[in-house]
């Protein structure tokens, strides 16, 4: 094995009264392909700050291989105090030279922006695609990226993707986004109480990995103390059931779409052949004919669609082509120039925007949740709020805390847990996942699936919408609106195939053609189909068994340095493996979707 590009070596980090990180080591190797991963405020910008050198350690040492240029992109990149754009992507920063200004023009009209724009009106997807212009015209040998798709849309998402595909470097990256991680990264870096844990396997198969390694911590700590068990509880094991995606909560989900199909025609529009007396009562936003327009652009046009109780509405569609604003038409904070609109009288909105404006600087989570006091109410019952914390995944002991020492994540967490105490029958959520950790997003999809109104859902995690909503409205800047029954893939398996490399991001954003006529839909589920069906789920369970012992033997930390052969071999059959496996679940689920849709 060659010498690592970058190691990090005994270091120890302290904040406050304690310390962050002590004792850690870590290495990044040439063409490393790292998932960050951990919980908010465990700790991982910090980390990348500390590898990309902008952050002092208080113990051990950082070694960088002569002449290497670690780049870190920012959460928040530092782009108020440019004039424009061009200006921020052009600084050289903490690098010894500036980013080539070809490079830097080359890639920012790749994504599609406009460099010339005044950096104080930029939008957060606008400052976002300049740093990432900023950071791969530096032509970094190790690349740090913190939440590089916040902000993005779909089209920005996937083109990144394809960009870090390509890569010469090795990169590290903290993403809330698992479809984006799991499709990029090789092995995951799990920050946990102050210490890294590597697994030679790329996210897809990290989850499993953490599995057994709790499952063996559990069991040692059943010989601790009963204080130390219960903090591991609450800290680790209380979120187990959460990852278990299982086939009973997708089933439960393909049931309410293959429901929703049932009572919805062409463009959403409520199937004639429903009782009309109980279509009206289920309704709870009509919109017809409706088009809003500012000014000569029209951001939709003719939209009609009925939304009934218990829908999960996903929009989805690049940015600024009007996805907040069609949450506001459907939520009655605005009026359509045309068409009508008709909400139900007895809707109670809590609307999450994810600003967090309602949290005060100054203010403790006490004050937040409770007003001070020591009690919330949740749905009608009194919780102490110590105990409703734990809920959403806090120490109780932070309920005194400051809401700024918190991390931005944590006060995320915090307005969730605020907002989702509120009685309501209509949840609004716009960018609901950014700066979430994959514990609380796996929280919110439960909270999702539990809740008993209606949800609308504005973002661009593509694995989120999968597993939330029951039906997609895409938008595509032409003032059309796809409406499809279904996730994020049903949304774009429908649409006209995308070249596989896309040109420019501006090109993606030009309206879709029509897409081509539809085969007719199978009458009834055949016997071969049946079969398969029965099969499957065996199948699926033998190729899941199979998937941990190969991660099993790759997480042996001294396999690749004693057989580099076996090492290959193992990972390319646990790649092999894990493709045979979405391969079968897809087809399960189609086979699932199209049976309960024939009633059979």
């Amino acid at each position: 094995m060659s010498a690592p590009i970058l190691s990090l070596e005994s270091i120890g980090v302290h904040r406050g009264e304690g310390w962050l990180f002590r004792s850690l080591d870590l290495f990044v190797g040439e063409r490393d392909r790292l998932a960050l991963v951990g919980r908010n405020g465990a700790g991982k910008s910090t980390l990348l700050n500390v590898i990309a050198g902008r952050l002092e350690l208080d113990e051990g040492r950082r070694v960088v291989r002569p002449r290497a240029r670690v780049v870190l992109l920012e959460q928040d990149p530092p782009v108020e105090r440019f004039a424009t754009l061009r200006d921020f992507a052009l600084d050289a920063g903490d690098q010894p030279l500036p980013p080539a200004p070809h490079e830097v023009a080359k890639v920012a009209e790749e994504l599609g922006v406009d460099l010339d724009r005044p950096a104080a009106t930029a939008s957060g997807g606008e400052k976002r695609r300049a740093a990432i212009a900023r950071a791969l015209a530096l032509e970094p040998d190790v690349l740090l990226l913190d939440e590089p798709t916040n902000h993005l849309d779909l089209a920005a998402i996937a083109w990144l993707e394809g960009r870090l595909r390509q890569f010469a470097g090795a990169f590290i990256v903290i993403s809330h986004d698992r479809m984006f991680l799991s499709r990029l990264t090789r092995s995951t870096l799990w920050l946990d109480r102050g210490t890294v844990r590597r697994a030679e396997v790329g996210f897809g198969g990290f989850e499993a990995w953490q599995e057994k390694a709790e499952e063996e911590e559990a069991r040692a700590a059943e010989r601790l103390d009963a204080k130390l068990k219960l903090e591991l509880h609450w800290l680790q094991r209380g979120v187990t059931a959460r990852r278990r995606r299982n086939m009973g909560r997708l089933r439960k989900l393909q049931e309410m779409r293959a429901a929703r199909r049932a009572m919805t025609g062409p463009q959403g529009v409520a199937n004639l052949a429903l009782n009309e007396s109980e279509q009206k009562s289920r309704t709870v936003i009509d919109a017809e004919n409706v088009t809003i327009a500012f000014g000569e652009r029209a951001i939709l046009k003719n939209f009609n669609i009925k939304i009934q109780k218990g829908d999960r509405i996903g929009i989805v569609g690049p940015n600024g082509v009007g996805k907040t604003t069609l949450l506001k038409l459907l939520t009655g904070e605005l009026q359509p120039t045309e068409g009508t609109i008709r909400i139900a009288k007895t809707l109670d909105r809590v609307i999450v925007d994810q600003a967090r404006r309602l949290l005060e600087p100054g203010k403790s989570v006490r004050d937040i949740l409770a007003d001070g006091g020591d009690w919330i109410e949740v749905n009608g019952v009194k919780k102490h709020v110590a105990g409703y914390l734990k809920e959403f995944l806090f120490d109780p002991g932070l309920v005194d805390a400051k809401i700024e020492t918190l991390s931005g994540g944590e006060q995320s967490r915090i307005l969730l847990a605020r907002e989702f105490a509120k009685p309501s029958n209509l949840l609004v959520l716009d960018e609901p996942t950014n700066d979430l950790d994959l514990e609380t997003l796996d929280l919110l999809q439960e909270i999702i699936a539990d809740y008993q109104g209606t949800v609308l859902l504005v973002s661009h995690d593509r694995d989120f919408l999968d597993r939330t909503v029951t039906m997609v409205i895409g938008l595509d800047g032409s003032g059309k609106a796809d409406i499809v029954v279904g996730g994020y893939s049903d949304w774009e398996a429908k649409r006209q195939p995308a070249a596989s490399n896309v040109r420019s991001i501006s090109d993606a954003k030009k309206p879709a053609a029509a897409a081509p006529a539809q085969p007719k839909k199978q009458t009834k589920l055949s016997y071969k189909d049946q079969r398969e069906l029965d099969s499957l789920p065996a199948e699926i369970e033998a190729l899941g068994t199979k998937i941990q012992e190969l991660e099993a033997r790759l997480a042996d930390p001294e396999l690749y340095t004693k057989s580099p052969d076996t090492f290959a071999k193992l990972t390319a059959e646990l790649e092999a493996t894990r493709e045979k496996l979405a391969q079968r679940e897809e087809r399960w689920l189609e086979l699932e979707e199209l049976a309960e849709g024939l009633g059979g």
